[in-house]
């Protein structure tokens, strides 16, 4: 599915990716584990395109995604789904609308339709329908947690990258992720990709 050829990054003097070798299965959860400031999240951000290479490889598929023009990364881009480490859920929209903010984009998509598309994903996170209009500040660490991922659901994606995603959370919340993580794995296929520094 994905395969990093002698993959770097520098910001100035600094290197941070020093030529990474990685490939992730298809279907499979890889998990990266390092320190803080290591350079995980920006390896991360350079597989979905966010921050480019200095030089190396990104392969999705066996095609080369740093060499595409931008119309066919677009394409790559759709297959990728990302759980940001803190959620990044927006405090001013309530669960309903931080789920549903890029079909409610789509004008052509009825209300209903879209509804019940959060609806179902919701579920598959394991939260009811009475925190559809609740706001990130009436939740929990881990249902925000949870929000953020239903929200990279949406979109179908066939790899998902998580960055840090059990960061402050309880060990028994922790988890309780961990567990929802596997499971969206073996129900949807999903290649998964964990960036964390806790073993």
């Amino acid at each position: 599915m994905i395969e990093l050829v002698n993959l770097r990054k520098q910001f100035g003097a600094k290197q941070v990716t020093k030529g990474v070798n990685l490939v992730i299965p298809d279907g499979k959860t890889t998990c990266i584990i390092g320190r803080s400031g290591e350079g995980k999240s920006v390896l991360l951000k350079q597989m979905i395109g966010l921050i480019p290479p200095t030089s190396g490889k990104i392969l999705v598929n066996g095609v080369d995604v740093t060499q595409v023009s931008e119309k066919q990364f677009q394409h790559y881009f759709k297959q990728f789904g990302y759980v940001f480490q803190f959620a990044a859920l927006l405090d001013s929209l309530n669960v309903f609308e931080n789920i549903a903010i890029t079909l409610l984009e789509n004008k052509r998509m009825q209300h209903t339709d879209v509804l019940n598309i959060v609806k179902q994903k919701l579920a598959l996170v394991n939260l009811s329908e009475e925190t559809l209009y609740k706001y990130p500040s009436e939740l929990s660490g881990g249902m925000k947690k949870r929000v953020g991922l239903a929200r990279t659901l949406v979109s179908n994606p066939n790899i998902i990258l998580y960055d840090e995603p059990t960061t402050g959370l309880d060990p028994i919340t922790s988890r309780v992720i961990h567990e929802l993580i596997r499971d969206m794995q073996v129900k949807l296929g999903l290649t998964s990709v964990i960036v964390t520094h806790d073993v």
